[in-house]
C-alpha cells in the first residue's frame, strides 16, 4: 500500500520590525494627549465666552440698577416737591379763605353801618327821634366776663343836639329767684345811675362787665331818657343768648 500523503502547511513570512508594536502605541498615545488638550484648549475657549457673556450681562445688569436709581431719586424729589406744593397751596389757600372772611366781615360791617346812617339820615315815619339802636357783647379771656357796647341815636331831626340819662339794667336768676342789677354795679366803667348822653348822630357807651357768681342772666334792659326840648324816651330789652350767641 502507498502512503498516504498530507496536504502541504503554508507559512506566513512575517518581516521582523524591532520596536514597531512600542512605536505605534507611541503615536497613538501621542494622538490621544493631542486631542486631550485639544478638547481642553477648546472648552478653555468656550469657558471664555461664557465668562465674557456673563461680564457683559452684569455690566447691563449694573447699568440698569444705575438708572431705576436714577428714575427712583428723581421720582422721590418730584414727590418731595409736590408736597411741598401742596403744602403750600393749602397755606395760600387758608390765607385766601381767611382773607375773604375778613374781607365778608368788613362788608357786612360796612352794610351795618351804611344802613346806620341812611337810617339816621333819612328814617321812616314810625323811627323818628331818640332810638336805641344796638347793645352787644363780646366774651373776654376770663370767665364770665364781656366786653359791652350801647349805641344811642338821634334819628331825622339832627339839626340840634339831644341830651339826657341812659340806665342798662342785667335781668336775671340768682337761684330761684328773679333779679335786676344795675350796669353800674357790674362795670368799673360805669359810675352812676344813668350814663348821661349829649349828641346829634349817635353816641356809644362802651365798657367791660362781670357777671357776679351764682346769676344766670336772660336779659338786657335799656331805657333812654332825653330832657330839655327834645324830651323823648327810648326803651328796648335784649336776650341774653342772642347776644352771647356768637
Amino acid at each position: 500500500m502507498s502512503e498516504q500523503r498530507k496536504p502541504a502547511e503554508k507559512y506566513v513570512v512575517i518581516r521582523h520590525r524591532p520596536g514597531y508594536r512600542l512605536k505605534r502605541t507611541l503615536i497613538l498615545l501621542a494622538f490621544t494627549v493631542i486631542a486631550a488638550v485639544a478638547g481642553y484648549a477648546a472648552g478653555l475657549a468656550q469657558g471664555g465666552f461664557r465668562f465674557t457673556n456673563a461680564e457683559a450681562s452684569n455690566e447691563r445688569l449694573e447699568d440698569q440698577v444705575a438708572t431705576l436709581e436714577a428714575n427712583y431719586r428723581e421720582a422721590r424729589q418730584k414727590l418731595v416737591n409736590l408736597e411741598r406744593g401742596k403744602l403750600i397751596d393749602e397755606q395760600a389757600l387758608n390765607q385766601a379763605r381767611t382773607i375773604i372772611v375778613d374781607l365778608e366781615s368788613r362788608a357786612g360791617d360796612l352794610k351795618s353801618d351804611l344802613t346806620f346812617y341812611r337810617n339816621i339820615m333819612a328814617p321812616s315815619e314810625t323811627s323818628k327821634g331818640l332810638q336805641v339802636d344796638r347793645f352787644s357783647l363780646a366774651s373776654d379771656r376770663q370767665a364770665g366776663t364781656y366786653n359791652f357796647k350801647l349805641v344811642l341815636t338821634q334819628v331825622g331831626n339832627n339839626k340840634s343836639y339831644i341830651s339826657g340819662l341812659v340806665a342798662v339794667n342785667i335781668i336775671g336768676m340768682r337761684g330761684d329767684e328773679k333779679e335786676v342789677i344795675a350796669l353800674r354795679d357790674l362795670s368799673q366803667d360805669i359810675e352812676d345811675l344813668g350814663v348821661k348822653f349829649r349828641f346829634r348822630y349817635f353816641q356809644d357807651v362802651e365798657g367791660k362787665l362781670a357777671l357776679p357768681s351764682g346769676f344766670e342772666p336772660l336779659e338786657v334792659q335799656v331805657v333812654a331818657q332825653a330832657k330839655g326840648r327834645k324830651s323823648a324816651q327810648a326803651e328796648r330789652t335784649f336776650n341774653w343768648n342772642d347776644l352771647t350767641e356768637n
